[in-house]
């Protein structure tokens, strides 16, 4: 994780919270000490230590962090996951920004691992997407290489996606690969989406570095992949859900993108408390 980005991003979002002044913890006297703690209420994966040092460092005076657990750590509810000292006032316009995030980073770790740990395979890899928070792309991409998985490309940047509108406008997969090849040069990989075995054909040919079986059967995979060269990286996504990952699994395929593992996952549970020392 690029720490100077979380940073810069850490204070856009105290800004959008603070504003000019915190008007409710300013009741309390800047001498004031207080301890925070955070607890689990629920078990799963913790993800978003150095969310933890770098959010209340940029704001907490005479700060004292304990962590009590490290990124990728399995806890169960109840459990301590760090105490953090300093001024009150400081501790609690910190306590927010830093807790959504921790428990949202937490979330899609415990998700990726309950995939992981369903698809049971020492061959396939489960990956994100680009179906990401706008602003929380790191800390999300993150999150799921916590939990176990790996990440897909990180934006529009650093790979190319040949997608169907992609091959329409340029006339076919032939002439789409050859575009983006001549464009990006040697360093930047193409993938091509395919929903047909002709256009798997077609991708071949045009020698696409990964081929993406899109919304297909885990029968068209397992009887279309015969066909890829082994040089040729092969993806599985679309339509892909918990109960069926593990048939996907057994296809063959060297990786399934998973976009709920971020889009529409669930915060893990986790709960701050203050007290005065």
């Amino acid at each position: 994780m690029n720490k100077i980005k979380l940073q810069q991003q850490l204070k856009q979002f105290f800004l959008e919270d603070i504003g000019d002044r915190d008007v409710s913890s300013s009741i309390f006297s800047r001498e004031q000490m207080g301890r925070l703690s955070l607890l689990a209420k629920a078990d799963g994966i913790f993800c978003g230590e150095e969310v933890v040092r770098t959010g209340f460092s940029l704001l907490v005076d005479q700060l004292d962090i304990k962590m009590k657990v490290r990124d990728g750590d399995w806890i169960e509810k109840g459990q301590l996951l760090a105490e953090i000292s300093g001024t009150v006032a400081d501790l609690l316009q910190a306590e927010r920004v830093v807790l959504n995030l921790v428990q949202r980073m937490s979330g899609i770790a415990t998700k990726t691992k309950e995939a992981i740990n369903l698809l049971n395979s020492d061959h396939t890899k489960i990956c994100d997407t680009r179906k990401t928070t706008p602003g929380l792309r790191m800390l999300e991409k993150y999150a799921v290489r916590c939990g176990g998985g790996v990440n897909h490309r990180f934006g529009l940047y650093d790979a190319v996606m040949l997608k169907d509108n992609h091959i329409a406008f340029a006339g076919s997969i032939g002439k789409a690969v050859a575009a983006a090849r001549k464009n990006v040069g040697h360093m930047v990989k193409i993938e091509v989406e395919i929903e047909t075995k002709a256009q798997m054909q077609e991708a071949i040919e045009a020698q696409a570095d990964v081929i993406m079986f899109d919304n297909r059967t885990p029968d068209e995979i397992k009887m279309w992949i015969k066909e890829v060269p082994e040089n040729i990286v092969t993806e599985a996504s679309g339509g892909i859900t918990l109960e069926d990952l593990a048939s996907y699994g057994e296809t063959g395929v060297d990786y399934i993108s998973l976009g709920f593992l971020t889009h529409s996952v669930t915060a893990l549970d986790i709960s701050a408390n203050v007290t005065f020392e």
